[in-house]
């Protein structure tokens, strides 16, 4: 990831016209994108694949911005620094990793409802919507703890192999958490409550998203400078330009988006396994999440508080 290398002027309109680098691809119209302001330090951002709502993680705020049709229409305090989001899509609920002190907040319509103790430095989630737990990585230690979002309160407390965690996702009845340190995504039996495989990956492996569908795992190194695909038993590269820390998918065309692109975003055609597009936004992107229900990209701008929503890429 680069440093900024267009004006602010460029990269703050409110609405703008992005150029797409020129890369072997079908014509399409030039992508669009907004810029919204949030609070200080933006890193994590989930959307809430029903309703289209967007929730941004702002660290050095301990807060999380809410934002609606292209607005923030709320700013809640979260008791803590927010590391992760996950939203559940059935209940509107959205559930923040308060890193420090250590807790798993529960957000309601703008406001916390709940705050349940979640061990040392939680920095991953991951939710299972077949049992409503939700997995709670520990960012500094080999644990995960499960809590029961029914009763609120921890059920389990899972060890695991490495140093700590960096992101995590569920497929199936399978978890992925991705170690930082240690190079590797663990693989988590759900219904055993055990850690079955360790899979080796690149260097700073910091982000981690699945494919439904075919059940593929993307990688984000922040390393290297390269993406790792796990696919069933087959292991492969794709070569970035930068090295990445956020990945998403659009599960309908299962179309990957990370922040690996040189100041933006690159776009690779997950089937094909091929980068399609990269997108220069003239800054250090943050994470990266995707709206599963109109394919527009939000990532997010630690450097210049901003939340950036583009369409059409």
């Amino acid at each position: 990831m680069g440093a900024a290398g267009v004006s602010r002027r460029t990269v703050f309109g409110l609405v703008t016209t992005a150029a797409l680098l020129a890369l072997p691809s079908p014509a399409r119209a030039a992508p669009l994108l907004t810029s919204i302001p949030v609070g200080r330090r933006p890193q994590a951002v989930a959307v809430n694949p029903v309703t289209g709502v967007c929730h941004v993680a702002n660290t050095a705020d301990r807060t999380v911005s809410v934002i609606d049709q292209g607005r923030t229409v709320a700013t809640v305090p979260t008791g803590g620094v927010p590391a992760d989001l996950a939203v559940d899509e059935r209940t509107g609920l959205v559930y923040v990793a308060n890193r420090t002190p250590g807790t798993t907040a529960v957000l309601d319509s703008g406001r916390v409802t709940n705050v349940v103790a979640s061990g040392s430095e939680p920095a991953a989630l991951a939710l299972d919507a077949d049992t409503y737990r939700l997995y709670v990585a520990s960012g500094e230690a080999g644990a995960v703890r499960v809590l029961d979002l029914f009763q609120g309160a921890l059920a389990a407390t899972i060890e695991a192999p490495g140093q700590g965690f960096s992101s995590a996702a569920i497929d199936g009845r399978t978890g992925y958490f991705a170690g930082l340190h240690t190079g590797t995504v663990e693989v988590l039996d759900l219904d055993a409550g055990e850690f079955t495989a360790s899979i080796p990956v690149g260097d700073g492996p910091a982000g981690l998203a699945v494919h439904h569908g075919t059940g593929t795992v993307y990688v984000a190194n922040s390393g290297i400078h390269h993406m790792t695909v796990i696919d069933g038993e087959q292991i492969r590269t794709i070569l970035l330009r930068s090295e990445a820390s956020s990945v998403a998918v659009h599960q309908a065309t299962h179309t990957v988006y990370a922040n690996g692109g040189p100041d933006g975003l690159v776009r690779i055609d997950g089937a094909r396994g091929e980068i399609t597009g990269e997108l220069a936004l003239g800054i250090n992107p943050g994470q990266v999440a995707v709206d599963q229900r109109t394919g527009a990209v939000h990532v997010t701008d630690p450097l210049h508080d901003r939340l950036h929503v583009i369409t059409g890429f």
